[in-house]
């Protein structure tokens, strides 16, 4: 038999072997290198997974944590090992995704923007791997193989970013007074010319446009996330969802209609186009940054409104920071991203928060969608609820990245906020915009089980919209636009997100249709025990105190604490 502990400190130092997880982990650890993209690398992370599923079989569980504990670590090796080896167009479906962008950008940045060393530690790291960039640009064009055309592009627009982000560090070095300010500007020089050569060659390579993995693949990764429903019945509860969604917001139109003396025949899209340029914030075209002040003004108002109720726990260090998009993250950052605290860090558990801003996109920040926009990333949504899993005492639950988890709960409390009256005399205004957007719920699912299975029917969600293109992503396309009126551009990088994030996409309905779930299963439970606030702050403490984990385990721990039946 292996003891437990022996067998975490394992799985963590497999996880930990990729230079860009110590980064986002908090390790320090490979800090100076980038991840190897070869496929002999792919081959000893796939063995090492495998190596550990042997050993699990052996561990000790004398309770219920560690049992717990065992069932997600098996999880999530399960997952490593699809993810490298699943098969699209007759080969691993690496081999045909460049993401050599996101390969050098995204540590990199994280170590300039969210890394608490002194700034010329952490110069120097990144000084090491942009000298290893044109190497590891060979070796990701040695790995590919007819990749897919639209991943081309997505990491050609992504590659033409990166040399600004370079240019930033290297300003960044004589602001430092760096010591080796010479040989980061030579080392850039050669990376930003290796990164142009890059693009010319991967423009040139041979592409396919087939992007679905099949039947079997599709349902294999979608029980790799920890989701236990059918691919139907996902889909099912896409086009109910839709169906009851679409009820509201009737009902909330013929309201707004009558209240701001609109005409009658106002459709919902029209009405959501009204309510985005009455209520959208007056920034000038070439100060967007001023909106990023709006985001962190409406932060603060949220954070004393749940404070006054005492609604959720709050960690007293944490932090959050909210930043621009990088152009080189933007083709797949739709409107706003969130990266969690780095859970090996000690110390403050920082977030940060991106907004893709652009004159586009500027109808979408309004007075009415900041609100949600924070209440889903910030707290109480992601960074809350990331932030207190990043303090648990399991190392396999800080590891584990739990979308259905993380999703369900940022969904459900755009709702719940609203439903304590956090709009006042805008809530209907608010629901309305939140009900409209959050129909990409809906679309995520049917277009995220598409682009896997490459069955159309999973488009069908009760919807009149055009989808006879034979061209996945204008099918999709036409669907996910009918559905929330986003502009052109949000569709295509929301669509860029969904082709290469298997069942992720998915994980939003599903994950709020189970919280959802799980909340009325405590509601029934504790009738007669607990209810209103209190019962509200005994699901929330035990939801975030929890960790990461899919919400079938999670079920597990609330029945463990006796709040419903085991």
């Amino acid at each position: 038999m292996i003891d437990f502990p022996t067998f975490a400190a394992a799985f963590h130092a497999h996880k930990a072997s990729n230079p860009n997880t110590c980064v986002f982990l908090g390790l320090d650890k490979n800090l100076d290198r980038l991840p190897d993209p070869s496929e002999s690398a792919a081959f000893d992370e796939v063995e090492s997974a495998r190596r550990l599923l042997v050993q699990l079989d052996d561990v000790e569980a004398p309770d219920f944590d560690t049992r717990l504990d065992l069932d997600l670590a098996r999880l999530s090796l399960e997952r490593d090992i699809s993810e490298l080896t699943r098969l699209l167009n007759g080969d691993h479906e690496p081999t045909q995704k460049p993401r050599a962008s996101d390969g050098i950008g995204d540590g990199i940045f994280m170590m300039f923007i969210n890394d608490p060393r002194p700034g010329k530690d952490r110069l120097s790291d990144i000084l090491s791997r942009l000298a290893h960039v044109p190497d590891y640009l060979e070796a990701t064009l040695e790995r590919l193989d007819t990749p897919v055309e639209r991943w081309v592009a997505m990491d050609l627009e992504k590659a033409e970013g990166l040399p600004e982000l370079i240019e930033t560090l290297v300003a960044w070095g004589d602001e430092l007074a760096f010591p080796d300010k010479a040989r980061l500007r030579s080392v850039a020089d050669q990376a930003i010319s290796a990164l142009a050569s890059y693009r010319v060659r991967l423009a040139a390579m041979p592409t396919s446009t087939n992007i679905h993995l099949g039947d079997e693949e599709s349902r294999r990764t979608v029980a790799l996330r920890g989701i236990e429903l059918p691919l139907e019945e996902l889909h099912g509860i896409a086009r109910d969802f839709l169906a009851r969604t679409h009820e509201t917001l009737d009902d909330l139109r013929a309201r707004l209609v009558h209240r701001h003396k609109l005409p009658a025949d106002t459709t919902l899209a029209g009405l959501h186009t009204w309510l985005n340029e009455r209520y959208r914030l007056k920034v000038p075209a070439d100060q967007l940054d001023k909106v990023l002040e709006a985001y962190e003004d409406e932060r603060a108002r949220i954070l004393s409104f749940i404070r006054e109720r005492d609604l959720f726990p709050i960690l007293d260090r944490q932090d959050m920071k909210i930043l621009r998009t990088p152009p080189f993250m933007e083709p797949s950052i739709p409107a706003g991203a969130m990266v969690g605290p780095a859970p090996f860090r000690e110390g403050i558990r920082r977030s940060l928060v991106y907004l893709t801003l652009s004159s586009e996109l500027l109808d979408e920040h309004t007075r009415l969608g900041i609100p949600n926009m924070m209440i889903h990333e910030g707290i109480p949504g992601h960074h809350l609820q990331l932030a207190t899993a990043s303090t648990h005492p399991s190392i396999i639950r800080r590891h584990f990245d739990a979308t259905d988890l993380a999703e369900g709960w940022t969904t459900m409390l755009e709702d719940y906020i609203l439903d304590l009256d956090y709009m006042g005399e805008l809530t209907d205004e608010a629901r309305f915009v939140a009900k409209r957007e959050i129909c990409r719920l809906g679309a995520r699912v049917g277009i995220d089980l598409f682009f896997m299975t490459g069955d159309k029917r999973f488009l069908d969600l009760g919807v009149d919209v055009d989808i006879s293109s034979s061209d996945p992503f204008v099918a999709a396309g036409n669907l996910l636009q009918s559905l929330t009126g986003f502009v052109p551009g949000r569709v295509q990088a929301e669509l860029n997100w969904y082709s290469q994030e298997r069942g992720y996409p998915l994980s939003y309905l599903t994950g709020n249709h189970l919280v959802w779930a799980l909340k009325r299963d405590v509601i029934e439970a504790q009738r007669g025990k607990l209810e209103g606030l209190a019962l509200d702050r005994a699901f929330h403490r035990t939801f975030l105190h929890a960790g990461n984990m899919p919400l079938p385990y999670l079920r597990r721990v609330f029945a463990h604490e006796g709040l419903i039946p085991a």
